[in-house]
């Protein structure tokens, strides 16, 4: 039986594996989840009815186990059908948060049986186990903490919070957690009142961790929690010689790394700059670099119909703002639209767009754009030199020239797409409000850039009815 639960949970593993390379593309994306989830539903039942202990013992509590379960699901599955796609990064930090909290209760439920099985000798705790216990302790409380506090900021309901040497205190906060976790399992200090000290820290230090971040950061701290609950869960799977929760731990862990690597690399900046430099401090944060003077030129919705219309070459640049106002099937409209006009439509997509990795992909995704209209922004900044007309909807700080010209602004040295270099930029946006990161934006104010106000939705089907109307 042994072997029979190994052998599924290499086919578990590998299910994994293969979903997570199609999750690389969007076109095998949803099968690639489809997939990975019967893996892990496969892993579950194989251990519930195949585990068996040293003597011989099947799982036991079938019941609170299948209530868990099915309570799970229910309420796993009423969530990803009600939310909005604008709410996503806050439910992927919610979920991400969960899973942090049952990898640091893996550690206690082991640590309590330890104390329970040791009769009071805890000197086998400075064994291997002991120290993946602790691990798992302080990176899953740190990554369910920190989580929802990303799940806070995200929905609006915490702001950014920071004080004089903050930065400092945090550093303080990890040496601490650190050296009593180095004394503690070493035998150095011993008791409980320790143990719970280090989670209490954690949560903590958690907590502190997320809050000073900006909202410009967030997609690259989501990513780096998600990589944290990955590590935590292949501590658990080594905790209880599960093959399958190891390298599920292990593939997320590093999956989760490298796309943080990736897109601080994206950002020009480096992942200690990040989580120490507070950048980007929200909606309302002040960024710091200069105000840029000027003042803006208006277009209305007639003269963009016309423009488009006629143009050759067409590229919409999406944001948060096209979320926001679920304006993604307009524009998908529009496209198509143009497209029966002889018109070359494109989607310009930056890989820190929205407020998490592939937000924009899986935002236009949603409403059938071909897969092949979505280009990333190294293939597409070419193109704009060639490009009539320039659609942005909703963005802001990717298209911010301050990032190439201002050496004082905060996004210094960040790709963002070079849509300057096109015949005509038109910038679909509520106000002059400033963007996520809080500065003010040197498009607005150049020779070839018009704005054009009003919610998203709306100014598309205007455009949409305009185009239909010439």
């Amino acid at each position: 039986m042994e072997q029979i639960l190994i052998l599924i949970y290499l086919i578990a593993s590998v299910t994994f594996m293969v979903g997570l390379k199609m999750l690389s593309k969007p076109d095998s994306a949803r099968k690639g989840n489809l997939i990975a989830a019967a893996g892990m539903t496969l892993a579950i039942f194989a251990t519930i009815f195949l585990y068996t202990d040293a003597n011989g013992n099947h799982l036991g509590n079938l019941g609170f186990i299948f209530v868990a379960l099915i309570v799970g699901t229910v309420i796993g599955w009423i969530m990803a059908k009600k939310v909005q796609m604008t709410a996503m990064p806050q439910m992927v930090s919610f979920f991400n948060g969960m899973g942090g909290a049952c990898a640091a209760l893996i550690s206690v439920i082991e640590y309590n049986h330890m104390v329970h099985t040791s009769g009071g000798d805890m000197s086998g705790f400075m064994s291997t186990k002991g120290l993946i216990i602790l691990a798992g302790l302080v990176i899953g409380s740190i990554s369910f903490s920190g989580s929802i506090i990303a799940y806070g900021k995200l929905e609006g309901k915490i702001n950014d919070f920071s004080i004089k040497g903050q930065q400092v205190a945090n550093i303080g906060l990890m040496l601490a957690i650190l050296v009593i976790s180095v004394l503690f399992q070493t035998n150095q200090i011993s008791g409980s009142m320790w143990f719970f000290t280090i989670l209490g820290l954690s949560l903590f230090y958690g907590i502190l961790f997320v809050l000073p971040i900006g909202g410009a950061d967030m997609p690259v701290v989501i990513s780096l929690l998600n990589s944290f609950t990955g590590v935590a869960a292949a501590c658990g799977g080594f905790l209880y010689n599960n093959y399958v929760m190891l390298i599920g731990g292990i593939l997320v862990g590093s999956a989760g790394t490298i796309l943080t690597v990736t897109m601080c690399n994206a950002m020009n900046r480096s992942l200690l700059n990040v989580l120490v430099g507070n950048f980007g401090g929200g909606a309302t944060g002040g960024g710091g670099g200069s105000t840029t003077q000027g003042s803006v030129k208006e277009i209305n919705k007639s003269d963009t119909a016309i423009l488009m219309k006629y143009a050759k070459k067409v590229v919409i640049v999406p944001g948060y703002g096209l979320a926001v106002a679920q304006a993604q099937h307009t524009c998908h409209e529009l496209e198509i639209l143009l497209e029966e006009e002889g018109v070359e439509v494109k989607y310009a997509i930056h890989p820190v767009a929205g407020r998490m990795p592939g937000h924009m992909n899986v935002l236009l995704a949603e409403s059938n754009v071909a897969y092949d209209k979505l280009v990333e922004m190294e293939d597409i900044n070419p193109e704009f030199a060639t490009t009539d007309v320039v659609l942005v909807v909703g963005a802001n700080d990717v298209v911010n020239p301050a990032a190439k010209t201002d050496p004082t602004s905060p996004i210094y040295g960040m790709p963002i797409l070079e849509v300057e270099n096109a015949k005509n930029v038109i910038i679909m946006k509520r106000s002059m409000k400033a963007g996520y990161a809080g500065i003010d934006n040197e498009l607005f104010y150049r020779p070839k850039s018009f704005m054009l106000f009003g919610d998203a939705k709306d100014t598309l089907v205007k455009l949409v009815t305009e185009v239909k109307a010439l």
